[in-house]
């Protein structure tokens, strides 16, 4: 099975991991994150931090050595970027940030289950909706920057109700959107509609930490995947916190898991390699 494994890891992308430098305890920093990945000649890593753009971070990496695996930065639209900030987002982008993700830490949806380990501050939660439940007009403005850098949008950690509206607004607008991680406990998306949602062409995130950590089942980890022949699904591990395994580990034991249950080598393939390349522009 290792044999298979390391094949599928070639090639392969985790397009949500969290290293150091980092407001949180991290497992490993961004240097080493990417030097193990490229061991395993995994094609690209996304860098995440909840409250400043990574960016930069991975330009670096990039230009200053010789890995194999490249390094991808974003930009999370928290309170210390200013919220649902267009400015932020272009600032970013230009710097050649390749996702967006709407709040996460600092998402209305989210302080309703109250602060996450590491957070430093206290802050009012930011929604993308105004008190008609419109999307506001901040929001728009954010994906027309998107657009124009034709990078990708993800839903962060809202709502439910946002998540859906936010979704439908991006396809309408023409740019590529990911449903963030529906399967943890303060974003539950129901099967039925992350089904819904991928058939119009939303990408779904299915997070192998969620997983592991007991916010699903196997039921609601899987069966999107079958009931859309796994198209428009895409794994991640968004792992990097310091007291659970590696970000490099958890894809290993995720693919696994999935050879486990009968999963077979080509959808494998197909959420960890084709379809996160697809989201990254073939890169």
């Amino acid at each position: 099975m290792r044999e298979i494994i390391n094949e599928l890891l070639d090639g392969s992308y985790d397009l949500h991991v969290h290293s150091s430098p980092s407001h949180v305890k991290r497992t490993t920093d961004d240097i080493d994150l990417i030097k193990t990945a490229s061991e395993y000649n995994m094609s690209g890593v996304m860098i995440k931090n909840h409250y400043e753009p990574t960016s930069g971070r991975a330009a670096l990496i990039n230009s200053h050595f010789n890995f194999s695996t490249k390094a991808y930065g974003g930009v999370v639209l928290n309170t210390p970027v200013g919220g649902i900030n267009p400015y932020a987002c272009e600032s970013a982008l230009n710097l050649g940030a390749k996702i967006v993700w709407l709040p996460t830490r600092d998402a209305k949806q989210s302080l309703k289950y109250g602060n996450m380990k590491g957070d430093f501050f206290n802050r009012k939660g930011i929604s993308v909706l105004d008190q008609k439940g419109r999307l506001i007009d901040k929001f728009k403005e954010v994906v027309e920057v998107v657009k124009k850098y034709d990078a990708v949008l993800a839903t962060g950690h809202i709502s439910d109700e946002e998540s859906y509206k936010v979704c439908n607004y991006a396809l309408e607008h023409g740019i590529k959107i990911i449903l963030t991680h529906p399967d943890w406990v303060r974003t539950k998306i129901p099967v039925e509609e992350q089904i819904k949602l991928a058939s119009k062409g939303v990408f779904i995130e299915k997070v192998w930490a969620n997983l592991d950590d007991g916010d699903c089942s196997k039921y609601e980890f899987i069966e999107v995947m079958k009931k859309t022949n796994f198209e428009n699904i895409f794994i991640t591990t968004d792992r990097g916190y310091y007291t659970k395994k590696s970000p490099i580990e958890s894809l290993i034991d995720c693919i696994e898991f999935l050879l486990n249950e009968g999963v077979d080598k080509k959808d494998i393939a197909k959420m960890i390699k084709t379809t996160p390349k697809f989201i990254m522009k073939g890169e």
